[in-house]
């Protein structure tokens, strides 16, 4: 019997011939990062064991993303001391400031995650490099630490769901739908400790970032990890940006999943995902009348240039609806930077709305967008827990890049379409 993209990734990183789900197995890790909410306790951890060197100082990287631009004295003595510890383990890559940038968007934007390479970030959401064909999991900070030492981690072999969507998508469907769609029909612990493997003429249609959401958001169903395997779209995206050379992986023909789900995604409508968790997924045709206070686009489920893109078509020329405040952030210095080149700024300024500085601030509640009592914010972000962005008395709706632009405008969800 064959094996899964995700197990023979893990089976060559193990340096074996073959793994099964189940095993539990020691791997090399290619690439790891932290960010200013973990970093400190990993960096904490290797200084009260007295490690002064990390196993390959170009295969880790720190992203002062979280509560920056620092938001209080004590953010700036925290980066300052990141800042600081990388500097004396000789790690160079050190984003902040004019370089800034959220880690699960940067890891696949800089090419330091590669078709066929393991990746453990210390985020949850560092899942998001399987989109170019990589195995990547969030770890946390401890085991983040092991990997500076070591450079390997173990990991039991999960199993693999295969989901194949058939069909052409509808116009303002993306990526970001399919996954919401996936986790409104299994749930929040539909694919819990699997790999979900996402597949079929829909994905292939998409374009590479566009594919990005479902890997990113496979934690939102439980899984170890999501993966998509590579195709010309993805080393052509892959190729200018490789840090090193790479050698793509493949499944098997008779790979041996453990359930295979399909979908017809032909007369798919954008979803949203009601309060307060991902899998309470509406069609939009099927969302209530109310107003919305705040929209929010942006994170590194849809802080691609695409996405930018999108909300810039729907946004040129309109003015953002009285009483909303729309919040833009690219995911990256590179996407903030091709805003400003391509106009997508200034329309967004020019509707109305807020342009800022890559940051995960308003996603989780920090800075920059938090919600007060009784608000409602509508986020192209992955997670709309009680509190995620703020107040405990705040809702939070989950959607695609194009319906939160037509949402701004309206004062209300709603579909590009109706302006």
């Amino acid at each position: 019997m064959g094996m899964t993209i995700t197990e023979k990734i893990l089976a060559a990183h193990a340096d074996r011939h073959e793994v099964r789900p189940g095993e539990i197995i020691d791997v090399r890790v290619d690439q790891s990062f932290t960010d200013d909410l973990g970093g400190p306790v990993t960096f904490d951890i290797l200084e009260r064991n007295g490690i002064s060197k990390v196993f390959d100082p170009d295969r880790f990287f720190a992203s002062a993303m979280v509560y920056t631009p620092s938001k209080d004295i004590g953010v700036a003595n925290t980066v300052n001391k990141m800042r600081a510890f990388c500097d004396r383990l000789g790690i160079e890559r050190f984003f902040e400031g004019g370089n800034a940038g959220i880690h699960n968007a940067l890891v696949v934007e800089q090419g330091l995650i590669l078709p066929g390479e393991i990746l453990a970030g210390g985020n949850s959401h560092a899942c998001t490099g399987g989109g170019v064909g990589a195995f990547a999991t969030g770890m946390g900070s401890t085991d983040i630490a092991a990997i500076l030492i070591t450079g390997r981690t173990w990991l039991r072999v999960p199993e693999t769901v295969r989901y194949e969507y058939q069909g052409k998508l509808a116009r303002w469907v993306t990526g970001k739908d399919l996954i919401l769609a996936t986790i409104g029909r299994f749930g929040v612990d539909g694919a819990q400790g699997v790999a979900m493997e996402f597949a079929g003429e829909a994905i292939t249609e998409l374009s590479v970032e566009e594919r990005l959401s479902l890997p990113n958001m496979a934690v939102e169903a439980g899984a170890i990890n999501g993966i998509i395997e590579p195709d010309e779209k993805t080393l052509e995206y892959v190729h200018p940006r490789a840090q090193r050379p790479f050698e793509p992986v493949y499944g098997d023909q008779d790979a041996d999943y453990s359930k295979i789900h399909e979908f017809d995604v032909s007369s798919l409508e954008p979803m949203v995902a009601y309060p307060h968790l991902p899998q309470n997924t509406r069609p939009l045709s099927e969302v209530d009348e109310f107003g919305v206070d705040q929209v929010y686009i942006g994170s590194c489920t849809n802080g691609w240039i695409t996405d930018m893109r999108a909300a810039a078509q729907i946004l040129e020329g309109r003015k953002v609806a009285k009483g909303v405040r729309l919040i833009v952030i690219p995911s990256t210095t590179e996407v903030y930077r091709q805003c400003l080149t391509e106009g997508i700024a200034e329309t967004i300024l020019d509707a109305g709305g807020i342009f800022s500085t890559p940051t995960c601030g308003p996603c989780i509640g920090a800075h920059m967008g938090v919600l007060g009592d009784g608000m409602r914010s509508v986020s192209t972000s992955n997670r709309n827990f009680v509190g995620r962005q703020g107040s405990t008395q705040a809702e939070i709706y989950l959607v695609n890049p194009s319906i939160a632009a037509a949402t701004a405008v309206l004062g209300r969800i709603g579909s590009p379409d109706e302006i």
